[in-house]
């Protein structure tokens, strides 16, 4: 598995067998999508839409495709009423690793959700706040409950990425966090034999 950032809260993970894009909708700021006909997309809102590909996900369910599982968990939006659940919480399982991707939802999450999202290596968790999505301490609560061996930060300030509302800097974001990145990355390739008992976050830079 691979996993690389294009900016806002779109990420490529590329297994064995498949590549999936998450959350492309880098065109309307200021960036190039990057989607491809052969994708899988999954998209974190019910309203979202991107670029065309061979699969597109954007409510929750369960789907397997080219030895990759995706588990789609209804999840309340920052932005809904309480009860109202217009975002998805995706877990990605593929190559022995189980990635959980979070959208901009609120940061209290059910037992039940906890339940069905299950165990997780990597969480990739926007932090740009604001009131758009999670910032450093929501991220962090999300991470305390997950417990992810690899926390991925996304979503936040990118002087070349015009965010519909402004985002925190990686560095104000990882004051909420309370972590320091174990390590900076172009890609992260990820074995899970070397994953540690703790969370470690790991920094992409966008591509």
């Amino acid at each position: 598995m691979e996993l690389q950032y294009f900016g806002a809260n779109c990420v490529r993970i590329t297994t064995k067998k498949a590549q999936l894009v998450v959350d492309d909708n880098l065109g309307s700021l200021g960036l190039k999508a990057i989607t491809k006909p052969d994708d899988l997309s999954l998209h974190t809102s019910h309203d979202f839409k991107g670029p065309d590909s061979r699969f597109v996900a954007n409510t929750p369910g369960e789907y397997e495709i080219a030895d990759v599982v995706i588990h789609g968990v209804g999840a309340r939006s920052l932005k809904d009423e309480e009860g109202r659940t217009n975002a998805v919480i995706y877990t990605v399982t593929a190559d022995d690793l189980r990635v959980a991707i979070i959208g901009h939802i609120h940061p209290d999450l059910s037992d039940d959700q906890l339940e069905k999202i299950g165990l997780v290596d990597i969480a990739i968790v926007p932090v740009g706040g604001n009131a758009y999505t999670l910032d450093g301490l929501g991220a962090l609560q999300i991470i305390k409950k997950l417990e992810p061996k690899i926390a991925i930060p996304t979503h936040f300030e990118d002087k070349a990425t015009r965010y519909e509302v402004p985002q925190q800097s990686l560095a104000e974001a990882l004051k909420g966090l309370a972590m320091e990145p174990l390590e900076t990355l172009d890609k992260y390739k990820p074995k899970h034999s070397e994953l540690a008992d703790t969370t470690h976050l790991i920094v992409l830079n966008r591509q």
